[in-house]
C-alpha cells in the first residue's frame, strides 16, 4: 500500500473513532440529562383536603396516611377557618396566632405538610376584603412554611373581558406589593371560562410582572375547556415556569374526540376519571415541570369520585397517589 493511501486510511480511521466517541459522549450526556431530574426532584404527593373525609378515617392525618399522601392543599375560608380538616375533638383555623401555631404543631406531629392554601376569591365583588384576606393568609403561610396560595381569578360581576383583565392585573400587583418580603407565591388556577384561555392568562402574568404571581396548574381544566389533547402539552410547557402548585386530574374521552376542539365542559360528567385512567400523559407533564425546575407538589383533585361507590373512594385515591409517586 502506498504511503498516501496509508495516511488516508489512518486519517479515516482516526476521524471515525473521533466521531464515534463524540456520538457516544452525546448519547451519554442525553442519558445523564434524562436521569438528572429524577435525582434532583422529589415532589410531595398530596391531595385536596376535601377528599379526606371520603376515606372513612377518624381524622385528617389518619386519612392522609391511609391514602399514602405526604400532605394536603388546605381550603381557607374568609374568617380563616380550615373547614375540611377534621379531628374528633377540635377545629382548625389560621385566623389567630394561636390557631396558626396549633395547626403547624399538628402537622409536624404527624409528619405531614401543607403544600398550598386554597382561597375561593371574589375579587371584583369585595376587592378590599379580598386583599386583606389574601394578605393575612400569606402571613400565615409564611409562618407555617406553606409555599403557595391558590387564587380564584374569575369575573363574578364584571362582564367586559378587557375591563376584567385590567382589574385582575391591578389586583395581582396589589397582592404582590402587600405581601412583599414573604416567601410565598400565588397560583391563579386555570379555571372556568377566563383563565383557561392562554391569551388571557399570558397577559395577566406579563401585566403583573412578578414570578411570585403565577399559576396553579390544573391539568384537567385546560382539557375540560376544550383544548385538543396534543395542544395541552404546548400550553403546559409555556406556563411551566409560572407554576407554583398543581391540581392533577384527567378525563378519558373517546379517541375521536381527544384531539379536536370541543365546546367548554363537553361531556365532562360522563368522561372525567382518576388520573391513572385518563388521556393526559402525566409522564410528559412531569418532564415539562422538571425542565422548568418546578419545586412543589403533585396534588390530586379527583372530581370523578362520585361516580364510584363511597367505600371505594379511599382505594381510588391511594391508587392515584401511587401512580403519581411512580413518576
Amino acid at each position: 500500500m502506498k504511503r498516501s493511501e496509508q495516511q488516508t486510511r489512518r486519517g479515516f480511521l482516526r476521524d471515525s473513532i473521533t466521531a464515534a466517541a463524540a456520538v457516544g459522549a452525546i448519547h451519554a450526556a442525553v442519558r445523564a440529562e434524562s436521569r438528572a431530574p429524577a435525582s434532583k426532584k422529589t415532589w410531595p404527593i398530596t391531595c385536596r383536603d376535601v377528599h379526606l373525609r371520603e376515606v372513612g378515617e377518624p381524622d385528617s392525618w389518619s386519612a392522609m396516611k391511609a391514602v399514602g399522601v405526604d400532605g394536603v392543599e388546605v381550603l381557607v375560608e374568609l374568617d380563616g377557618t380550615c373547614a375540611h380538616l377534621f379531628a374528633p375533638d377540635r377545629k382548625f383555623s389560621i385566623g389567630t396566632d394561636d390557631g396558626i401555631k396549633a395547626l403547624g404543631d399538628e402537622f409536624r406531629r404527624h409528619g405531614k405538610r401543607i403544600t398550598a392554601f386554597c382561597l375561593m376569591n371574589q375579587f371584583d365583588v369585595r376587592p378590599e376584603r379580598e386583599l386583606e384576606w389574601v394578605t393575612k393568609t400569606a402571613q400565615a403561610a409564611a409562618a407555617l412554611g406553606v409555599p403557595a396560595i391558590r387564587l380564584d381569578v374569575v369575573p363574578r360581576k364584571m362582564k367586559n373581558p378587557d375591563e376584567f383583565l385590567a382589574f385582575a392585573i391591578d389586583t395581582g400587583r396589589k397582592i404582590v406589593e402587600a405581601t412583599k418580603g414573604l416567601a410565598v407565591r400565588f397560583g391563579v388556577e386555570n379555571h372556568g371560562s377566563v383563565t383557561n384561555r392562554p391569551e388571557f392568562t399570558r397577559k395577566l402574568f406579563d401585566g403583573v410582572g412578578s414570578k411570585r404571581f403565577g399559576l396553579t396548574l390544573d391539568t384537567g381544566n385546560f382539557y375540560w375547556f376544550g383544548h385538543p389533547l396534543s395542544k395541552l402539552y404546548e400550553i403546559y410547557a409555556e406556563f411551566a415556569p409560572w407554576v407554583c402548585h398543581t391540581h392533577c386530574k384527567s378525563i378519558h374521552y373517546p379517541e375521536a374526540d381527544r384531539d379536536r376542539q370541543r365546546e367548554m365542559g363537553w361531556e365532562y360528567g360522563k368522561y372525567h376519571c382518576p388520573v391513572y385512567e385518563g388521556d393526559i400523559d402525566f409522564g410528559r407533564v412531569a418532564a415539562i415541570l422538571q425542565r422548568a425546575d418546578y419545586a412543589n407538589d403533585l396534588c390530586i383533585e379527583d372530581e370523578s369520585l362520585g361516580k364510584f361507590p363511597k367505600e371505594k373512594h379511599g382505594e381510588i385515591l391511594k391508587k392515584e397517589a401511587d401512580f403519581l409517586r411512580r413518576l
